[in-house]
């Protein structure tokens, strides 16, 4: 199969199997690569077993759920939730990837080691909760429940390029999370198990991101539009769930996921290891989108600043409250 060059061709060349043939030996390499530094970790030793107690149900001895049971935080339960619920969707993560990148070769060996790597996430995140008594078991159910019963489609399915764009920024986006997660749960061991989660989602960015940077070599224009596309119109995967929106609010307020945290941790970060805004030589498409992209990210710094501005006026309210 011949591969057009951008240089010789236009855009409208660069099919989905041709970019999917053509990134085959740099999806390769960087298999090669992840499987090299990612290290096996075992779910169940992360979870404090010895908290665990029976649940009301087919237990004489089942203790009902109370909040007062578990050190978690509230910020901390309202994120925890909000990423296992994410992490549930994984069947339909797999299904999306492995219908666009395909089953063979190095793009199914990949797809199928992210699958089985992302699905200790979820694995590991129920059993602490379950074991630390952090959230109420039956609500979680209902919950998941709820969430995989409306199904997922992501909003990038149509084309390869935009997926790959997505999952680059996406996968950073829930590192961050799990980290920060971590970090306002109050409890050492729920910010221990989220620094591991942390570390293969920060693996599976690298991944994504220099597979981005392969595209960005063949199809510039194709791949800046795609890029401008998805942080344009950027949500992350668990916008479906019940009561996202306001977990997304609370969240936001308790410095796990905002304005300021998505422009200055995910998207810039990326942007910036691809040199994105410094890319010359482009068609008029791909100039437009990088344009479009330049003033998208100074209106995102303008409303993440008017977004720290009412964060600190709440905190500073907050502590003459508790000071009278």
């Amino acid at each position: 199969m011949t591969i057009v060059s951008p240089h010789l061709g236009t855009s409208a060349e660069w099919t989905d199997a041709r970019l999917l043939y053509a990134l085959e030996e740099v999806v390769e390499k960087e298999l090669n690569r992840h499987l090299q530094v990612a290290k096996d970790w075992m779910p169940h030793e992360y979870v404090p077993w010895s908290d665990g107690r029976n649940f009301p149900g087919i237990f004489e001895d089942g203790e009902a759920w109370e909040k007062e049971q578990s050190k978690v935080t509230e910020i901390g339960r309202i994120a925890l939730v909000v990423n296992l619920l994410t992490e549930d969707n994984l069947p339909s993560y797999h299904h999306e990837i492995a219908s666009l990148f395909g089953r063979d070769g190095a793009w199914g060996t990949w797809v199928h080691r992210w699958t089985a790597e992302e699905g200790r996430h979820g694995i590991v995140m129920r059993d602490y909760l379950l074991a630390s008594r952090a959230v109420d078991p039956d609500k979680l159910e209902q919950f998941r429940m709820a969430h995989m019963s409306e199904g997922f489609e992501s909003d990038n399915r149509h084309s390869m390029l935009h997926s790959v764009a997505y999952v680059a920024f996406q996968e950073l986006a829930t590192r961050i999370s799990h980290r920060n997660t971590g970090h306002q749960s109050g409890d050492p061991v729920c910010d221990r198990m989220l620094a591991r989660i942390a570390t293969d989602e920060n693996l599976h960015m690298v991944f994504y991101r220099n597979l981005l940077k392969a595209a960005f070599e063949l199809a510039p224009d194709l791949t800046m539009q795609a890029v401008r596309d998805v942080v344009v119109n950027f949500r992350m995967p668990g916008h479906g769930m019940p009561g996202f929106e306001r977990a997304a609010a609370q969240m936001a307020i308790g410095e796990v996921y905002n304005l300021r945290i998505h422009h200055d941790d995910v998207i810039q970060p990326v942007l910036r290891f691809l040199k994105v805004m410094e890319i010359d030589g482009l068609g008029p498409d791909g100039q437009a989108a990088q344009e479009e992209l330049g003033l998208y990210m100074g209106g995102l710094d303008a409303e993440a600043a008017k977004f720290d501005e009412k964060l600190a006026a709440r905190k500073a309210r907050m502590a003459a409250r508790a000071a009278g």
